[in-house]
């Protein structure tokens, strides 16, 4: 059966669509979840609000979303305790089939700043930042800023596609109080975690 060239050229975009989504996926079994600071390191303070239980709180969350979906989770941290950043990417290095995801809050001093922000250093990288971004402003009440290549050290010391999700910046008043609801808190978690397993191969 001979096609038309009009069909051919369909044909042929749907297939390199196709093939696309598929060098798009991501083949993983494991979620490895950084809470931001911890400890001596408070990250961001902002009209009462301190970053590192913030982070904390919301990694919890994405983690009973993601164990609920029968995901194995890792956690770099399960407590207010300080993590050097290069233990948190021995601990995400020592899982083969993995994603990194590290949760924080962000702080500008012009406050007028405001939106979720996503950071990659690889292709993968910014594959699950940008469907995470993606699935967050389908959920949460904010802007979506888009992601960014950033030489971070998490995300250059880890060998597994990695990214740094920003959920917001406490240092506008505006989000900062809509960050101290956690039914807000509830709305990123679910984002990042929907995310996580829409970039599943």
């Amino acid at each position: 059966m001979a096609f038309s060239p009009p069909f051919c050229r369909w044909f042929v975009c749907f297939f390199w669509l196709g093939l696309v989504a598929q060098l798009q996926a991501l083949s993983f079994n494991t979620v490895v979840l950084d809470a931001g600071h911890g400890g001596h390191d408070g990250g961001a303070v902002w009209y009462g609000l301190v970053e590192k239980k913030l982070c904390l709180d919301v990694t919890q969350r994405v983690e009973r979303i993601l164990k609920a979906k029968g995901m194995k989770v890792i956690m770099t941290r399960r407590s207010d305790s300080f993590v050097a950043l290069d233990s948190r990417a021995s601990i995400a290095n020592r899982h083969s089939k993995s994603v990194f995801v590290s949760i924080h809050f962000n702080a500008n001093r012009k406050t007028s700043i405001h939106g979720m922000e996503g950071y990659y250093r690889s292709a993968s990288g910014k594959t699950l930042a940008r469907s995470i971004l993606r699935s967050m402003d389908r959920r949460v009440t904010g802007t979506n800023r888009g992601v960014f290549n950033r030489n971070f050290k998490v995300l250059r010391s880890t060998n597994m596609p990695a990214t740094v999700i920003e959920c917001g910046y406490l240092s506008n008043r505006t989000e900062s109080k809509r960050c101290a609801s956690p039914a807000h808190r509830q709305a990123i978690a679910e984002g990042i975690a929907a995310g996580i397993l829409a970039t599943r191969g």
